[in-house]
């Protein structure tokens, strides 16, 4: 902790200026962390510059969305063009026509799909249609799954699960919303045939990201989707994280599911803000403003000002566009990297007996440091149960001594940018902070 005051004083006095403008600081909760997050002023490749002129090489990668790497120069060199041409044009455009079709050819069920600016703007048109088509009002998530702030989805994301994600809500939107637990399907089944009459969707992240960087059971997903057919109930896939981060496009079509709806946003955007809603053709036709002319047949999606503005599409096409023509070598780049961290952290820590589980899948990884409460994870509620102080300190022990930044407490995304080189790095780092007992005094956080 000392270390890091000592290298980031600049960062200490911005942060005391921005505390003054933004509640706690930060503009996105997750960002604080203490004393206080350092101001990063460039990112290039797979560094962060901060205020200070420190160097860090970042597994954060903007929220996991960078899978090209900071500012990557197929996208910087079509803004450069772009943005004399105009920022945002407040009208339809064209370059929205082949974003739109990169990822209509890339994922089948998007017959029809509708760009919006955030994540959390995709999830909350999402249930929407699916009450609109279904005209039932119950929204289905797991247990730590997480789709944004949208009010609707603001249920059983943190520990304690069962107690209201703060204030500033009815505390009736917990009515319409069933939260089942994340890899149990007997019990998922359960709870659902209890409320499946007024059941509209079934929303779910085929990995759960914040809540813990564990991929969801194939045969799980695959019984989920089932139900949802029988019982005439909407699957939606939660994609944001995952989407065109595994394979080009959805794992819908690596795990052979059939989701009515997909929702993506982060790598689709190329580094600027976006949200999707994909379809299929006879579901997204509800929010068709041209057929659909009064309130009674019309499901309203917006968008937003920001919408398919031209920076945003010109990013995404870019980065898809070089994804599509150089997708073996990326994938096979980032995947393998994952397992090589994956692997030489699990081995690490076992060859040292710390008692650690390793979660991930492709290019996504965090580590776990286990507890009494818990020896395996499986689900949002063994991490909650997990030691989060330790490794609270060994990602800020990465961050402060070794120029290594993961968001403390977040999992880890691989670029195309990184190589063997860095995961070896992190890997050696790792090992030095073992040695130095750092771990065993529990840096809070």
């Amino acid at each position: 902790m000392d270390l890091y005051k000592k290298k980031t004083p600049n960062s200490k006095k911005f942060y005391d200026d921005s505390v003054k403008l933004f509640p706690g600081g930060i503009s996105h909760n997750i960002r604080f962390f203490r004393p206080y997050p350092f101001f990063v002023n460039k990112a290039r490749d797979k560094h962060l510059f901060d205020v200070d002129g420190n160097k860090y090489v970042d597994y954060w990668m903007g929220h996991w969305a960078l899978i090209l790497g900071h500012s990557p120069k197929v996208v910087v060199k079509k803004l450069d063009i772009q943005i004399p041409r105009g920022t945002l044009y407040g009208t339809a455009n064209n370059i929205s026509i082949k974003l739109g079709e990169i990822i209509k050819k890339s994922i089948p069920i998007s017959e029809l799909l509708r760009f919006c600016s955030t994540g959390s703007e995709a999830t909350m048109y999402a249930i929407r249609i699916a009450r609109a088509v279904t005209k039932k009002r119950i929204i289905c998530k797991t247990i730590g799954g997480w789709h944004g702030f949208n009010t609707d989805l603001m249920q059983s994301v943190n520990y304690p699960f069962e107690i209201d994600e703060g204030v500033g809500m009815t505390g009736r939107e917990g009515d319409f919303v069933e939260s089942i637990p994340f890899n149990d399907l007997d019990r998922s089944i359960k709870l659902l045939d209890s409320v499946k009459d007024d059941l509209a969707c079934i929303i779910i992240e085929p990995l759960l990201g914040g809540g813990g960087c564990i991929p969801a059971d194939i045969n799980y997903l695959k019984g989920l989707e089932e139900y949802c057919k029988r019982n005439d109930v909407l699957f939606i896939l939660d994609e944001i994280v995952t989407g065109f981060r595994l394979n080009f496009g959805s794992v819908s079509s690596q795990y052979k599911l059939n989701p009515d709806m997909i929702t993506l946003g982060k790598i689709v955007g190329g580094g600027l803000p976006i949200g999707v809603v994909c379809g299929k053709k006879e579901i997204m036709k509800v929010a068709n403003p041209v057929e659909n002319k009064n309130k009674e047949q019309l499901c309203y999606v917006g968008g937003g000002t920001f919408s398919s503005n031209p920076l945003t599409m010109t990013a995404g096409y870019s980065t898809l566009d070089y994804i599509s023509k150089n997708r073996q070598t990326v994938y096979n780049k980032i995947n393998k990297l994952g397992d090589i961290a994956r692997n030489g952290l699990r081995k690490l820590f076992s060859d040292y007996g710390m008692k650690t589980q390793v979660t991930g899948i492709g290019s996504l990884f965090l580590t776990h440091f286990l507890s009494d409460k818990v020896n395996e994870i499986t689900n949002a509620n063994d991490v909650a149960l997990s030691d989060y102080k330790m490794l609270a300190g060994y990602h800020f022990s990465l961050m402060a001594k070794y120029g290594i930044f993961f968001l403390p407490h977040k999992m880890g995304a691989i670029s195309i940018v990184h190589d063997s080189k860095d995961v070896q790095r992190l890997i050696n780092a790792t090992e030095k902070i073992i040695k130095s007992g750092i771990l065993n005094k529990r840096i809070k956080n």
